[in-house]
């Protein structure tokens, strides 16, 4: 499968004082390396758009999005795909890529969202897809508020005992993790996973395609080493990518 991961990398400054003299220096942070060598390792193709990047080359027309089965979105706002350079600063118009993403969606594209900081609400509110297309087409409903839920004594997820191809097999008691957000199933989701009776991974049929929400992180510090080495890891997000290319089927057609 062909994958876009936009997002799950910053840029960390910082400045070292050492009596008189000060040494500022700055390197760019990359969250999803494990995430990415499980995918690839799997034998998906996977883009890393890293997310000072995103602003200006996150594709922005159909034909763009064409050139992928799966997007998923990790840990970048909304900003950064509504203000590209020509809006932000030539002050032009550009298409909507979250109305693009959607229309996508509808017509036959997948779409998945993973939890950190600046995903989904995210960080006092600034990730900031309540009331967007993105939200309408993703199997949750977003608070308009900060809805972050910090659990640093670790909290682990549990299966739903819902039959579905993504989960077939995992441990019914997933590792911990130390955060998560506050999401709310659609009526027309599948919750497959929760956490503190909260969905932790719920997917969804839209149109003709297919959206993921993973209410967690793929990396710290949501996603601590229990979490990550796990076994079930690469073959969670292994499926979910697949799932969502229409890979498997929409159910587990062999549970009736």
């Amino acid at each position: 499968m062909k994958a876009l991961l936009a997002g799950e990398s910053w840029v960390n400054a910082a400045t070292d004082y050492k009596g008189y003299d000060a040494f500022p220096h700055a390197q760019v942070e990359i969250g999803c390396a494990v995430l990415l060598e499980a995918l690839r390792g799997a034998g998906h193709e996977v883009t890393h758009l890293q997310s000072h990047d995103v602003a200006e080359h996150f594709p922005s027309t159909l034909e763009e999005l064409g050139a992928y089965d799966v997007v998923l979105l990790s840990d970048i706002g909304s900003n950064s795909l509504l203000l590209p350079p020509v809006v932000f600063a030539q002050g032009r118009p550009a298409p909507n890529r979250l109305k693009l993403l959607a229309e996508w969606v509808r017509g036959g594209g997948a779409l998945a969202m993973a939890g950190g900081y600046l995903s989904f609400q995210g960080f006092q509110g600034r990730a900031n897809y309540h009331r967007t297309a993105v939200e309408d087409v993703l199997p949750v409903r977003i608070s308009p508020y900060d809805d972050r839920v910090e659990t640093p004594e670790g909290i682990g997820g549990r299966l739903a005992g819902v039959a579905h191809p993504i989960t077939d097999g995992l441990d019914a008691e997933w590792p911990i993790l130390l955060g998560y957000q506050r999401l709310e199933a659609r009526e027309d989701a599948t919750v497959l996973a929760t956490i503190e009776d909260s969905p932790l991974l719920a997917v969804r049929q839209v149109g003709e395609g297919r959206t993921l929400a993973f209410a967690s992180d793929i990396s710290p510090h949501w996603a601590p080493r229990e979490f990550m080495d796990w076994e079930g890891y690469a073959v969670l997000f292994d499926r979910a990518v697949r799932w969502l290319a229409g890979d498997l089927p929409a159910a587990d057609e062999s549970a009736a």
